[in-house]
């Protein structure tokens, strides 16, 4: 019976959480943007997620622009990998928003975000990550003395409330496969 109940309060909890933040709304680019909230219980993404997130930057990588605007290119990606978010330039998404979580370790797919500049990372261990640059669309390392100079970066995972899944980048890889 107490587990019931447990689980009745966090359920009303949930419901709560998202009917509170149903009405934030943001200006974009002159018009009312809408953006549905994630629940303050909301899990962050697995690290397989998170590959996923990894294989969708490769995939754009052969797609895109060269020159295109960071931000926006790793708004694209999480879009491609299943992950949707209301778009938000790197300022915003260095302030913290509430499709993402601050963390202080980061595994592969998460943002590493610097005041002005948005990448996604591709491996902590040596320090690399995946964005648009002055020499087109490429890997670094944040310990270069250029990344350096901007400071340390904030690091960002995405956060649902859906269960864990295959992302649709997988489900279309193995959707093809089976052709």
């Amino acid at each position: 019976m107490a587990k019931s109940a447990a689980k009745s309060a966090t359920l009303v909890l949930l419901i709560a959480l998202a009917l509170l933040g149903s009405a934030q709304e943001r200006q974009k680019h002159g018009r009312l943007v809408k953006e549905p909230p994630v629940p303050k219980l909301a899990r962050l993404v697995s690290l397989d997620e998170g590959m996923a997130i990894i294989g969708a930057a490769l995939q754009v990588r052969y797609q895109r622009h060269p020159k295109e605007d960071c931000s926006h290119l790793v708004h694209d990606i999480y879009e491609k990998a299943g992950f949707f978010y209301p778009y938000a330039d790197s300022e915003e998404l260095y302030q913290g928003t509430d499709s993402f979580r601050q963390v202080m370790h980061p595994q592969p797919g998460d943002l590493a975000v610097w005041r002005g500049h948005a990448a996604i990372v591709v491996n902590p261990a040596q320090h690399t990550f995946f964005s648009s640059t002055r020499a087109g669309l490429q890997v670094q390392s944040y310990d270069l003395r250029y990344w350096k100079r901007r400071g340390t970066p904030r690091f960002f995972r995405y956060a649902t409330s859906a269960p864990p899944s295959l992302p649709t980048i997988i489900q279309t890889v193995e959707a093809e496969d089976s052709n």
